[in-house]
């Protein structure tokens, strides 16, 4: 069960990986074949991986580089994975107790997704679920903002998209930066837990 806040929410703002759709252990393997290709000194932990949900890839490589002090290149690394990825896709599978919620609230308010992923990757995840037509075609994703999460940003573009202002937006969200983010833009918030996947 998800448990949602009985607050008297208008809009429901969904992430996608971790969230909506249990990606993440895809995510992971394709992130150390894409460092590995790019001969990364540095092992990269599962622990960190997940620390670092919801912050865009070029973002996190930037943090590893400065780390350990190495020139991996950002955007190298990112599309790399992402083609990785890609097909990875169909093995993606649905959070089954979000992925009814969404469901359950379609045509009830607006709900929208806001992920750190680029969009034809959450549109993939989403499409292989039976999942997109929830969201109206309102994905936002880092390309579209200044800031990435943990900054308010994307979701504050995703309450203007929906036509609501931002109090009365629930997030629902699997990684820190993402509540962070959501706290920021003075938005109520749920956690998903590893454990519901």
């Amino acid at each position: 069960m998800l448990p949602i806040p009985n607050i008297p929410f208008q809009a429901i703002i969904f992430d996608c990986d971790g969230t909506l759709v249990d990606s993440m252990p895809l995510h992971y393997q394709a992130w150390v074949a894409s460092l590995n290709h790019h001969q990364a000194p540095f092992p990269f932990t599962e622990d960190y991986f997940y620390s670092r949900a919801g912050v865009r890839e070029q973002d996190v490589v930037k943090e590893l580089n400065l780390e350990h002090q190495t020139s991996i290149h950002p955007d190298a690394v990112a599309e790399y994975k992402a083609e990785l990825f890609e097909k990875l896709i169909p093995q993606v599978a649905e959070v089954r107790p979000v992925a009814d919620f969404a469901r359950s609230m379609h045509g009830k308010m607006p709900m929208s997704v806001a992920s750190g992923s680029e969009e034809h990757i959450v549109r993939g995840c989403l499409s292989a679920n039976h999942l997109l037509h929830l969201f109206n075609d309102i994905i936002i994703t880092p390309r579209l903002v200044a800031r990435g999460k943990p900054a308010p940003d994307m979701f504050l573009l995703a309450a203007e998209r929906m036509g609501v202002p931002p109090e009365v937006c629930l997030v629902v969200e699997d990684g820190q930066s993402g509540i962070d983010a959501a706290k920021a833009a003075g938005m109520a918030w749920v956690f998903v837990p590893r454990t519901l996947r």
